[in-house]
């Protein structure tokens, strides 16, 4: 089978698009609003939370997190869902924008465990799968080790640094900025998507587009306690808590739930990195999609 590049970005990564700023002296610093500071500071939580707690979710089970939706699956269950996933999502879109993916860069946000890292492998020439897991990327080296075409790259979780700009031609992402704890990291990672995007290139990325509650108001409750435990430092405190009210302690907090966008917002940040969003589909649910084009004429 023909195959082409693709990049595979952190299973729960997230991107600032930020430059640092430099401080040479307490002159500066007094220049500089507090609240600039904080900003950092709460995206270096947010950073080190989704990287904390997805490396545990591998430990415990990482075909479950990834796929939560089955309990049992094998490795050959877990990889064949991939294909049928690349096969229903994937290739009706690459048809619709006319890429052929056979000669083609190609870029996921969220390789995990390599559930479709393997399928982009078989369909593209090269893979760079990108993750801000170390323990998920760990184990999707270990289930496609015979695949020489896959390049690991472990994101610090704020930019895509390891990837230049203009570079590869499709970007796809599902099942990863619906775990995203803020909107901020959200809208950088699909900023992030467009830069490595060569112009003319194509995207296609799922996101949580509704605003809905999808608990009761006992566990929309439960989840606030939980929150307010574990932002306090107290990780273990609020796992153990989870534990006692019948919960699966990996699917609670920020880096689990997400946040969700509307359509205009995702257009926005689409739009900021010289994109053009074709079209949305099921906008207002959690599993809200959006594909189109980098703009040909987009400058690097």
């Amino acid at each position: 089978m023909a195959r082409g590049l693709m990049v595979l970005i952190g299973s729960s990564i997230g991107f600032s698009g930020k430059v640092p700023v430099p401080l040479p002296g307490p002159s500066l610093t007094k220049s500089i609003p507090w609240y600039l500071f904080r900003g950092e500071s709460e995206l270096n939580k947010a950073k080190d939370s989704m990287r904390r707690d997805w490396d545990e979710r591998a430990r415990r089970d990482a075909f479950l997190y990834i796929a939560s939706w089955r309990k049992d699956w094998d490795e050959a269950s877990f990889f064949e869902s991939g294909e049928q996933d690349y096969l229903r999502l994937v290739h009706p879109v690459l048809k619709k924008l006319q890429l052929d993916s056979s000669c083609k860069t190609m870029a996921e946000l969220g390789c995990g465990a390599g559930r479709m890292t393997r399928s982009f492998a078989q369909h593209f020439q090269s893979v760079s799968a990108v993750d801000i897991s170390a323990e998920m990327q760990s184990r999707a080296k270990g289930y496609l080790r015979s695949f020489s075409n896959i390049r690991w790259v472990l994101s610090n979780g704020e930019t895509l640094s390891g990837i230049e700009s203009a570079s590869v031609d499709f970007v796809f992402s599902y099942l990863v900025l619906q775990h995203m704890p803020t909107k901020e990291v959200v809208l950088s990672s699909i900023r992030e998507m467009m830069r490595i995007l060569r112009p003319g290139g194509a995207f296609l990325f799922q996101f949580n587009g509704s605003h809905q509650p999808t608990m009761n108001w006992k566990g929309r409750a439960i989840s606030g306690i939980l929150d307010g435990v574990a932002s306090i430092g107290l990780h273990s405190a609020s796992r153990l808590i989870a534990s006692v009210f019948g919960i699966d302690p990996e699917m609670v907090g920020k880096t689990w739930r997400g946040v969700a966008l509307s359509a205009a917002e995702i257009a926005g940040a689409v739009r900021s990195g010289q994109g053009s969003p074709d079209d949305f589909l099921d906008a207002d649910t959690p599993l809200a999609w959006c594909y189109g084009r980098k703009l040909p004429e987009a400058r690097a």
